[in-house]
């Protein structure tokens, strides 16, 4: 039985995404087993045995509906319309469209990013005027993207959001920076870029703002040591997780 409130027909609608069997699954590679390092006495987490595979990268066919489901067009499809009339390269710049969870995700590649999101502004039929927050995610098994960042937009005139979704790979960790076109990014990319190591070329000023400025490295990628190891700061040594106490 389905509910009639907004919010609760979007946890209820049928993702767009392809499913897979048990079996699929267990063909994809495997990228990391375990997690947090840890590597020397036993493991009271149980964290060791976790086995995690290669996500394919899949894309939601049209049409796309909108937050409450997509059994026929819908706002969703209206914003992809829009867009695509309104910028001219949109088949260059949009790699591909998920819709998952009655969240709307546009994958842009990043010599695209500023115009598509001037775009997204400026347009009378989008009008997504605020940028909410910039984040960063690591996938070291994404190769040649291994670094994404996710812009989330709102627009106060239609009521609406969407997602953005750039990437760029770990050797060349370079994407343009939204802070001429959402000022509001400003505090947001260099978080991003303490964090992640992302470089948002074109920020006024790309500083380290949670971390020290002698700290070395980005605390939130997937590589970078948090446990397992001994992690030292300033002469004070912290042992690795599983040897901070006996559980004798």
């Amino acid at each position: 039985m389905s509910s009639e409130h907004p919010e609760q027909r979007a946890e209820q609608a049928a993702d767009r995404l392809p499913a897979h069997s048990e079996e699929e699954r267990r063909e994809q590679p495997i990228v990391r087993r375990g997690m947090f390092g840890a590597k020397t006495t036993g493991d009271t987490s149980g964290y060791g045995g976790l086995v995690v595979r290669q996500s394919p990268k899949v894309s939601t066919p049209r049409p796309y509906g909108g937050p409450g489901g997509a059994a026929e067009p819908g706002e969703f499809d209206e914003v992809a319309d829009a867009l695509e009339r309104a910028y001219p390269d949109y088949g260059d710049a949009i790699e591909r469209v998920v819709v998952h969870r009655g969240e709307l995700t546009f994958y842009v590649k990043r010599e695209h990013l500023r115009e598509v999101a001037r775009t997204l502004r400026d347009e009378p039929d989008l009008r997504f005027e605020l940028c909410s927050g910039v984040s960063g995610v690591h996938y070291p098994q994404d190769e040649g993207a291994e670094l994404h960042a996710v812009t989330h937009l709102l627009s106060i005139t239609h009521n609406r959001r969407i997602r953005l979704e750039t990437t760029c790979p770990d050797a060349d960790p370079h994407i343009p920076s939204l802070v001429p076109v959402y000022p509001t990014a400003d505090w947001h990319e260099r978080e991003t870029y303490d964090f992640f190591g992302i470089i948002f070329d074109g920020h006024p000023a790309l500083t380290r703002i949670e971390m020290p400025d002698d700290w070395v490295g980005h605390p939130q990628r997937k590589d970078y040591p948090l446990g397992g190891i001994p992690v030292e700061y300033r002469g004070a040594e912290v042992p690795p997780p599983d040897e901070r106490r006996s559980y004798a």
